[in-house]
């Protein structure tokens, strides 16, 4: 299971880990420094990897003062799909999903500067 260990403007760091770019965190995996399609938005290309895996909840690190803007496209396919849509800037967000991913097949995605 990963855990975030710690996260700060620019930098997150999970199970000891340090990405210095955005990533997606499953379970057993992490990804960074390939996604999204625009830079200040999450649209659904962006998410099609998590779609696959039909995750219970999806928790969105929108940036350190929340300027990554989820596209109305994303919060459609989640509800469609039954995954619980968290949004909130990147410091609760990693807060949020640590708290959650013990309890629930939960992936997140993270912007990690603005």
């Amino acid at each position: 299971m990963n855990k975030i260990d710690s996260y700060r403007f620019g930098e997150i760091l999970i199970n000891g880990q340090k990405y210095t770019t955005d990533v997606i965190i499953f379970p057993d995996s992490v990804i960074s420094d390939r996604w999204r399609k625009a830079g200040h938005e999450l649209c659904r290309n962006d998410i099609d990897d998590v779609l696959k895996e039909k995750p219970q909840v999806l928790v969105v690190g929108s940036g350190a003062s929340g300027l990554m803007k989820v596209l109305p496209e994303v919060e459609e396919i989640t509800h469609k799909q039954g995954i619980e849509l968290v949004v909130e800037t990147t410091d609760k967000a990693c807060d949020v999903y640590n708290r959650m991913c013990d309890s629930q097949f939960t992936v997140a995605v993270f912007h990690i500067t603005c």
